[in-house]
């Protein structure tokens, strides 16, 4: 077997000194490599017997791994200051109206294939009829043609954030309803007010004339839905009844976009309906389609003729004799945001200054790649630029860069961390924002009188974290003539919501894209770069930056896994605790999130939990809206709620959000853990951690430690395995097909 170095440990233990679990800057230099063997095996039995206490009871099952992410929390008081969470559903209501409008204005039916319609084949005759001198961009949009950038554009006052209030909940009348419909199907009461708020304020009666649509709330699965559906409508119901078909297609497209999907081959769709006992699959279809419940797509080649309003029984062929493209069902919801973005995307591309001259700024760059990505900036309006951490030089070259020309440049990053990292190398911190304070207006220039933000170049970093919702709000936030760079490493695990819009622009080739040729140093990232290829190899690690521990099971890898943080990383390789981060597969399971965070906070920061099963100092994630995650430290609690310390800015989570919305923070899945880095990483691979492990998974959680990476090894050839199988397109989605028509259309 090919894989990680073995038999090394961080460092010796000291079972019986439990004082200094935080690691002091005067820990003990770390003993030669040969001994550090012996030494991991006394740091167990020394302090299993130090501590006095046994593994933590496991829970049982285990949970799928949620794909969340990061951004910054910025809220200052409950009454007056705006919160991401309300300002990020602000953003979404205005995409909304605007994506409502757009539909409003279709008369003909949804675009696929090569056949545009609407605004997307407007904005290309457009740019085409421009571009050739034939026509003035005013002839085809209400506003003048975008002209160049002015050298010394007109100051803009940064707009403060407007108070935002989150939705009310349902009205006690409302509830009351629900909970009455709800007791005579036999369906729990805790579901009324989840229910009310979904179904709004008729949810009683439309509850009681469609029982099915309790599918539409969270965690109802469809055999409670059935079983509450009987209840209520006796021998009138059965499992063809098409109020359950349809909710049930619904359903399964809003699974399947928890899981990264856009939309869902009609085949899977048919499928599915057949398991959950509908005996006419394709009926059941056809009558979702008529009812709205989900659109239809068939994105084909330029001569497929390919209806947006296609029925899922067509199969065409085009004349080249190739199979004919697949029938995809999507929510209006996604289908609209990955159009609007396809749109969008087309708009930058072409709508700046082409072929700017940038040649003196190139020249100065610090390295080759970093000179490409200006030039590659200069000649066009939306540039992809891949690499690995290292990599995030280049485009903070190209922002400073671009500053020093007279630009209004910004740099956006998923997370907290990595704004911090990417304002270390720039000339002005405030040019690096996080991409959620971007668009709620708490960070950045603010916007223009217009509504668009102030920039004349942005370079969002952490690329492959945007789902599809969010990337449509941001382009449409772009003004005309702006330059948009998408920078990440393709390698890491895709975004927490539906779409994978980094991979879908690179795999369409949409636009130009600079390859970093900058590696990532040391031995992690000499590991890290073979596991991008597909290759687990040895790497030589003289300063134990790399260590391998193998264990037996799931309870020796808890154990081993609190050893390393609370004791022998900070004596060894001199980083404490606080700024050691435990990676593992998933939340449930014996080795998982729970049981890791119950064991970590027992060791490190012993409490009661008097605060919803929180203490003061206890390491914490706070996820203010789904998908999105901000690590932090319990400051206290009080009548207002949960008192939390993000990176310096002070969060209060009221107490009835505490229990849905915190979790300790000690040990991430490596979906929450993308995007920032620590000083330490230990990543856990318990034996029934094998089935979720994959290359993308090994490549994001490897690569995460800056110093040093411990990996708690208990799979044995699973991970061999895992990091040798190709990366394969685990997510169904449309918008690279759209950019690919656009393009075909464009030539």
């Amino acid at each position: 077997m090919t894989a990680l170095p073995r038999g090394e440990s961080p460092g010796p233990s000291a079972a019986d000194d439990d004082t200094d679990v935080a690691g002091s800057a005067a820990a003990e230099p770390a003993p030669p490599a040969e001994d550090v063997a012996e030494d991991v095996e006394a740091d167990a039995s020394e302090a299993e017997e130090a501590d006095g206490t046994a593994e933590p009871a496991a829970p049982k099952g285990a949970d799928k791994t949620d794909a969340v992410g990061v951004t910054d929390a910025g809220a200052e008081s409950a009454a007056a200051a705006l919160s991401e969470a309300e300002a990020e559903l602000a953003a979404q209501r205005e995409l909304r109206e605007r994506i409502e409008k757009r539909k409003a204005e279709k008369q003909g039916p949804i675009a696929a294939g090569a056949k545009l319609s609407g605004q997307a084949a407007d904005l290309l005759a457009a740019v085409r009829a421009v571009e050739s001198g034939e026509k003035p961009g005013a002839a085809f949009f209400d506003s003048p043609a975008p002209a160049p950038r002015r050298a010394a554009p007109a100051p803009v006052r940064p707009r403060e954030p407007e108070p935002v209030f989150a939705p009310q909940g349902a009205s006690p009348e409302a509830v009351a309803a629900v909970t009455a419909v709800l007791a005579e199907g036999g369906a729990p009461e805790t579901l009324a007010v989840p229910a009310a708020e979904t179904l709004g304020a008729q949810a009683a009666d439309v509850l009681r004339a469609d029982p099915w649509q309790l599918l539409a709330v969270p965690t109802v699965r469809p055999e409670q839905a059935d079983g509450f559906a009987r209840a209520l409508l006796g021998a009138a119901c059965g499992p063809d009844d098409e109020r359950r078909t349809a909710a049930l297609v619904g359903w399964l497209l809003e699974r399947a976009a928890l899981q990264g999907h856009t939309a869902l081959d009609t085949t899977a769709v048919r499928a599915a309906l057949a398991e959950r006992a509908v005996t006419d699959p394709e009926a059941a279809v056809q009558h979702a389609l008529a009812e709205g419940v989900v659109l239809a797509f068939q994105d084909g080649p330029d001569d497929q003729e390919a209806d947006g309003d296609a029925e899922p029984g067509d199969e065409a062929a085009d004349g080249a004799g190739q199979e004919p493209a697949p029938v995809l069902l999507g929510l209006e919801r996604y289908a609209l945001a990955e159009e609007s973005l396809a749109d969008g995307l087309a708009r930058l591309a072409n709508a700046c200054e082409k072929d700017a001259d940038w040649s003196e700024a190139a020249a100065a760059a610090g390295s080759p790649s970093a000179a490409e990505l200006i030039r590659a900036v200069a000649a066009g309006g939306l540039v992809a630029h891949t690499g690995g951490d290292a990599a995030r030089a280049e485009p903070a070259a190209l922002i400073v860069a671009a500053r020093a020309l007279g630009l209004r440049a910004l740099g956006a990053t998923h997370s907290v961390d990595g704004r911090r990292r990417l304002a270390e190398a720039l000339d002005e911190p405030s040019a690096a924002v996080t991409l959620a304070g971007l668009l709620s207006g708490a960070e950045g220039p603010g916007r223009d009188a217009d509504g668009a933000i102030a920039v004349d170049l942005l370079v969002v970093l952490d690329a492959p974290q945007l789902d599809v919702e969010t990337a449509a709000i941001l382009v449409e936030s772009l003004p005309d003539g702006a330059r948009l760079v998408l920078s990440g490493d393709p390698g890491v695990l895709g975004s927490a919501g539906a779409g994978r819009v980094f991979a879908d622009v690179l795999a369409a080739r949409a636009c130009p894209q600079v390859v970093s040729r900058t590696p990532d140093p040391g031995p992690i990232g000499e590991l890290v770069s073979g596991i991008g290829i597909g290759e687990l190899n040895q790497v030589a690690a003289p300063g134990k930056e790399v260590v391998i521990v193998p264990v037996q099971d799931a309870g020796e890898a808890v154990h081993r896994t609190v050893q390393l943080v609370a004791d022998s990383v900070p004596r060894a390789i001199g980083v404490p605790s606080a700024d050691t981060q435990v990676i593992t597969v998933g939340h449930g399971g014996s080795a998982g999130t729970r049981a890791l965070n119950a064991a970590l906070k027992h060791r490190l920061n012993p409490g009661p939990g008097r605060f919803g099963g929180f203490d003061p100092g206890d390491r914490v994630v706070h996820v203010p809206t789904p998908g999105r995650t901000v690590p932090g430290t319990v400051v206290s609690a009080d009548a207002e709620g949960l008192h939390l310390d993000c990176a310096g800015t002070p969060v209060v989570v009221p107490q009835e959000r505490v229990e849905p919305s915190v979790r300790h923070g000690w040990a991430l899945s490596a979906h929450q853990a993308a995007g920032m880095r620590w000083p330490a990483v230990v990543v856990v691979l318990p034996g029934d951690a094998a089935q979720g492990l994959s290359r993308a998974w090994v490549y994001t959680a490897f690569s995460r430690g800056e110093r040093h990476l411990s990996v708690v090894h208990g799979v044995d050839q699973a991970l061999p395995r895992a990091v040798a199988l190709p990366p394969s397109q685990n997510r169904t989605t449309r918008l690279r097909a759209l950019l690919e028509a656009q393009q075909t259309a464009a030539t």
